[in-house]
């Protein structure tokens, strides 16, 4: 099988506290993988470390087999690891097209064509108007993005992780924030993301992990607990006694 993403022996310790335990993790290519575990798991600084963000006290990460242990976020980005937040990281002044353009310009390398008129490349509005209607947002392209429902920034945050190409994309959280009314929209749109991208959902919301994910880690205080299919996950005892509650586990 082959991998996108393998981390060996990974740990990371901040003074006496250990936050990632021996976390060993291995991702195919194409996956829906969520990341599951109780407030203080470990699970962002494991992601941090995933991007970049945090280098591990030891342990490696591999990415399509390279070592990428001391790459800069950057580099990661441009190989293809891609990462949305929580809180969204959105130009609040631009529209969704010119933030999108903005992202595609900056992997072309034609950021220094940003001064220029928006229409300057053709071939990247395009680009950017089509990522825009994929994701259900193209008829707010022209929006400003600070006046748009919280739901639709959400969209344009997942638009902007695209634009980039990835070829591994960690979702922490969509739909946090997002009213109930708009939160099926951002589901629908990550069901339908291309199998050329291996998706990491980092969640708390049980329902939408279990709708979404294929495979399922969880986290405990910085170690990998158990791992296995959604179904193996609903059902595992252990998990129901650490962290989901008998009520939270399930597919509704």
């Amino acid at each position: 099988m082959s991998f996108v993403l393998e981390t060996r022996s990974l740990c990371k310790s901040f003074g006496g506290i250990v936050a990632t335990d021996n976390v060993s993790f291995k991702l195919p290519a194409g996956a829906r993988h969520a990341l599951i575990g109780p407030n203080g798991a470990g699970k962002t600084t494991f992601v941090n470390q995933l991007t970049g963000v945090l280098t591990p006290t030891s342990g490696q990460i591999l990415f399509e087999g390279q070592d990428i242990t001391g790459w800069t976020v950057r580099r990661r980005a441009t190989a293809g690891i891609a990462r949305t937040f929580q809180i969204n990281q959105l130009f609040a002044d631009l529209s969704p097209l010119e933030s999108v353009v903005l992202a595609i310009s900056e992997r072309e390398d034609a950021g220094g064509q940003w001064f220029k008129p928006l229409g300057a490349r053709e071939d990247i509005v395009n680009e950017a108007c089509e990522l825009l209607h994929t994701l259900g947002i193209g008829d707010v392209r022209d929006a400003r993005v600070g006046a748009l429902p919280y739901g639709k920034q959400r969209l344009l945050e997942i638009a902007l992780a695209l634009a980039a190409k990835p070829k591994l994309l960690l979702l922490d959280e969509p739909a946090a924030g997002v009213p109930e009314s708009e939160r099926e929209q951002i589901l629908d749109v990550v069901a339908r993301l291309p199998d050329s991208v291996a998706l990491v959902l980092i969640e708390h919301d049980m329902h939408l992990v279990f709708r979404f994910a294929k495979t399922i880690s969880v986290l405990v205080n910085g170690a990998l607990f158990c791992e296995g299919t959604a179904d193996e996950i609903a059902r595992d005892p252990r998990v129901r006694q650490v962290y989901l509650g008998e009520e939270e586990v399930g597919h509704g």
